[in-house]
């Protein structure tokens, strides 16, 4: 319970007014070792709680130690602006009774305003890399005070090339300070580097990884022969679905485009979101969602991390992801906090392989499932048999034949040997010139015997 715990009663109240009572996993055993100053490096599945998990203990801590005079006190960073603005959101519910400020800095919004802001001293500062490192050059914000480092979704921070400047960041904050590493999988690449330079003795906590299995989502797939078959099996499907909220996940930012305005001229109320949008229109989008005035987001993988959008009970992969661990983030947008959900994914035949590599990845087995009337002409892979020429083989008559004498084989070898030397290979008076080709083209004619 975390009326247990060891937490600021500013703390206690806002989880109270939250209605927030039992600890999830990672908050049970993550938040007693953030309390004592441990580095931590956390692996657990989207939709766990991690954000409260980091942001108890560290708010604990600046309201168990004010510290006035000093400068930004704490730092989480994360990979998109989505993500940094929900755990934005959620510190200023889980702060509401406290005087501790926060800051946002992300891409997308006015680097004065931002300037300004920072030069307010929050305790917090809530960032992504690339922006943050603008003002680090500028020397606009100051890390040497810096208590406690949060690293948020740090798989995907590496998958978006950060990983430079994730440890330049760190380099740039006081070395005695606590860090915290928090990833959906320790398994991404560089993530292991990463770990080494910027966490001192960290203590592991495996709850979960990608390749855990949402037990309360139904996953299913569903056969298309091409784009325009999936199209249809999607507009059927949103109509014979209860939801209430339903995320569709395209590869490509044209897709998400195209896909939203066909989904909208048959008269669902959708929204799309993708990385070349401006912020204000993602801010717009996504308090459209928020507010029940769409219901259906058409997006790429950017609204895949970090999203915690209430309602959402069906998802859609018209695409199929690229990894099984992208896979595990879409598909974690529905069935949270205990909540079911369905994920649909709409399989042509190039995605097969890929679908097949995700089932492997993951250890699970997707959901066959046939929409009425919808039928494709695809139905997965043929299986050849393996027989005859096909298998490689040469088909047995069943006459077996006798062996060969020792006599028979010392013959063969004999008269191979003697025409790779060509030994007594005379021409006969009547026989017609060699063809092209034979064994005596291109030897000089043989001399006639006297």
């Amino acid at each position: 319970m975390f009326s247990e715990m060891p937490l600021h009663p500013c703390l206690q109240k806002s989880l109270a007014k939250l209605g927030l009572e039992t600890p999830t996993e990672v908050q049970q055993r993550g938040i007693p070792l953030a309390l004592e100053g441990r580095d931590l490096l956390i692996s657990a599945e989207t939709g766990s709680g991690k954000t409260a998990a980091y942001l108890l203990p560290m708010l604990h801590r600046f309201l168990e130690n004010p510290a006035p005079n000093s400068a930004t006190r704490g730092l989480v960073l994360l990979p998109t602006r989505e993500l940094a603005r929900q755990v934005f959101k959620h510190f200023t519910l889980l702060g509401e009774f406290s005087r501790l400020k926060a800051g946002l800095i992300t891409g997308g919004e006015d680097f004065k305003y931002q300037r300004s802001l920072i030069r307010r001293n929050p305790e917090l500062i809530i960032a992504t890399p690339g922006r943050l490192l603008e003002h680090i050059s500028h020397k606009n914000i100051d890390l040497n005070d810096l208590e406690v480092l949060v690293l948020d979704e740090a798989d995907r921070m590496l998958d978006m090339g950060f990983s430079e400047d994730v440890i330049g960041i760190a380099a740039a904050c006081r070395p005695e300070r606590q860090t915290l590493l928090l990833s959906a999988t320790l398994k991404a690449r560089g993530l292991t580097t990463v770990a080494k330079q910027v966490l001192r003795e960290p203590k592991q906590l495996m709850l979960s990884g990608a390749r855990d299995q949402h037990a309360s989502i139904r996953q299913q797939i569903v056969l298309a022969d091409d784009v325009a078959h999936k199209e249809k099996l999607l507009f059927r499907l949103l109509e014979q679905e209860t939801y209430t909220k339903a995320i569709v996940f395209c590869n490509t930012k044209v897709q998400v485009d195209r896909l939203g305005g066909l989904i909208r001229y048959h008269k669902f109320r959708a929204g799309v979101l993708h990385g070349d949008m401006v912020q204000d229109d993602r801010n717009r989008v996504m308090d459209l969602m928020r507010r029940d005035n769409i219901s259906i987001l058409v997006a790429t993988d950017v609204a895949a991390r970090g999203l915690d959008i209430a309602g959402v009970d069906l998802v859609f992969n018209f695409d199929m992801p690229r990894s099984g661990d992208e896979h595990v983030h879409r598909v974690g947008r529905t069935g949270r906090a205990g909540a079911t959900g369905t994920a649909i994914s709409l399989i042509s035949a190039p995605e097969w392989n890929l679908m097949s590599s995700i089932e492997r990845y993951l250890r699970i087995q997707f959901e066959h499932r046939a929409v009425p009337g919808l039928e494709g002409k695809y139905k997965g892979p043929v299986k050849l048999k393996a027989s005859g020429k096909a298998a490689g083989k040469r088909k047995d008559s069943g006459k077996k034949k006798p062996p060969k004498s020792d006599d028979d084989a010392a013959k063969k070898t004999k008269l191979r040997h003697r025409d790779q030397k060509q030994v007594g290979n005379r021409r006969k008076p009547n026989a017609a010139p060699a063809a092209s080709g034979a064994l005596g083209d291109g030897l000089a004619p043989f001399k006639k015997r006297s």
